[in-house]
């Protein structure tokens, strides 16, 4: 398979932006984070401490799906930051695409923990690092999906990731 797209999941805190921007950059690939894209109600639903709903959702993971179909459609692959917790948000996500891959950003809680504690200016509170937990679904037996852990520095986990996406074909921008 080529990839057209990478989707870095996992849980807030994970280090989804980060990783993704430094992977972006190792491929020469364009970089988006999809907390970008979710509207103003769910950033403040957010920002209170109330987890999203699917309906929330929904909306946000088709707006994302737009986003890699129209980089498709230039023939740019693209790697995108998105939370991707529950195996139908990545059904939803791989709705007409076949060619992307989910890269899982994987940390135990209290790893998890340390990270979000150490960021500022997040609009989502470490209070809803439970419901993450909760929500999260094992991409084990998903074949697009693979992952790493998180436990070492941004780039050995970059370093890692560049390994377990190896038996995928990435293919350079245009």
């Amino acid at each position: 398979m080529r990839a057209a797209a990478i989707i870095i999941m996992g849980i807030s805190g994970a280090g989804k932006s980060t990783i993704g921007a430094l992977l972006a950059e190792r491929l020469g690939w364009p970089f988006a984070d999809a907390d970008g894209f979710h509207p103003p109600a769910n950033v403040a639903k957010m920002a209170a401490g109330t987890p999203l709903t699917d309906a929330d959702r929904w909306p946000w993971l088709d707006a994302i799906a737009a986003h890699i179909g129209a980089a498709r459609g230039t023939g740019q692959p693209v790697v995108v930051a998105c939370s991707a917790l529950r195996r139908a948000y990545r059904e939803r996500l791989r709705a007409g695409h076949g060619d992307l891959i989910f890269l899982h950003l994987a940390g135990a809680p209290e790893v998890i923990a340390a990270r979000q504690a150490a960021r500022q200016g997040h609009f989502m509170p470490p209070s809803l690092m439970a419901s993450q937990f909760a929500t999260l679904e094992d991409t084990g037996d998903e074949p697009d999906a693979v992952a790493v852990s998180v436990a070492d520095t941004p780039q050995s986990v970059v370093d890692a990731a560049m390994v377990a996406l190896g038996p995928f074909t990435l293919r350079a921008g245009p």
